[in-house]
């Protein structure tokens, strides 16, 4: 048995706007919201890796939550929580807080970071969470940050257990794992790729979408991109990801997100460029390189 939510297109893991005295950017947060659901994304991330969540305090992340969800429930669009954390008590107590919230549907759990559990450990971490939480989990593995892989066989054992709804998975290209998982995973398993170099190749062998940094900007073109690859669009959806493959580049050319918020800054879509400590800000060669690659895309 496997979770009834569904999980298909473009999700965009939103950044965490800062103001000029470092505060949360609260209008900004639900603005930007908008402004990718007018452009046909399919759902919004808060407090994802790109959304800076280990720096935020308490008050911070509740206030993107609110912000986030006002902004989904308003448009009927579907809302995914980061509330991972390298503790399973700590992270059963962060799910639990989002009962009540409107248009959450997910919560996004991590890998536990760190602390490098044994696989039967990441296992029983993704399970004990999943029993608590109100709403199903999207799984996210991405070893190069957490220092721990989840394989095929931990993520096939939880894609049939019905408090998963799918996983995020970012990992550096399209490995035999992720293949692995993709053939053998059950109906009503979503795959969200999460590496954004390797997107429309994972939708092309059966994932249902995305949650993509990269769609801050173009996003209209990254959404049809993966509509390509959903639909079987091969060639059209392969000439924009050529097309689209320098704004990946580009936008992860300096540590994630600051050469986003760079961009987003310089159109005026957010009021600072500001990461906090210790990232730094995106250099301002970074931000250029990346605005001239949007411009390339037309």
């Amino acid at each position: 048995m496997t979770s009834e939510l569904s999980l298909r297109g473009v999700y965009v893991p939103l950044i965490t706007p800062f103001d000029a005295a470092g505060e949360v950017a609260v209008d900004a947060v639900e603005r930007l919201a908008h402004e990718y659901l007018d452009a046909g994304a399919a759902g919004i991330v808060a407090l994802g890796t790109t959304g800076e969540s280990a720096a935020l305090d308490a008050g911070e992340k509740r206030a993107v939550i609110d912000a986030c969800s006002r902004a989904c429930a308003e448009r009927s669009a579907p809302l995914i929580v980061g509330a991972g954390t390298n503790s399973t008590r700590t992270t059963v107590a962060a799910v639990e807080a989002l009962a009540g919230t409107p248009a959450v549907v997910a919560a996004l759990v991590v890998v536990p970071y760190y602390v490098r559990p044994s696989e039967a450990g990441i296992v029983a971490h993704f399970e004990a969470v999943a029993a608590a939480s109100p709403v199903p989990l999207v799984l996210y593995n991405i070893p190069a940050r957490t220092g721990r892989a989840l394989g095929p066989a931990g993520i096939l054992r939880l894609a049939s257990n019905p408090g998963v709804a799918g996983i995020k998975q970012s990992v550096a290209g399209l490995d035999l794992d992720t293949l692995e998982v993709l053939r053998g995973a059950p109906e009503g398993f979503h795959v969200l790729g999460g590496e954004d170099a390797f997107l429309y190749p994972l939708v092309l062998m059966g994932g249902s979408g995305a949650v993509a940094a990269s769609a801050h900007v173009c996003t209209e073109r990254f959404v049809a991109m993966i509509e390509c690859g959903l639909a079987g669009k091969v060639d059209e959806g392969r000439t924009l990801a050529g097309a689209l493959l320098p704004v990946v580049k580009a936008g992860f050319a300096e540590p994630n997100p600051a050469v986003w918020k760079g961009a987003l800054h310089a159109q005026g879509r957010i009021p600072t460029p500001d990461v906090r400590a210790p990232m730094t800000n995106a250099s301002p060669g970074a931000v250029a390189a990346l605005l001239a690659a949007i411009e390339a895309v037309g």
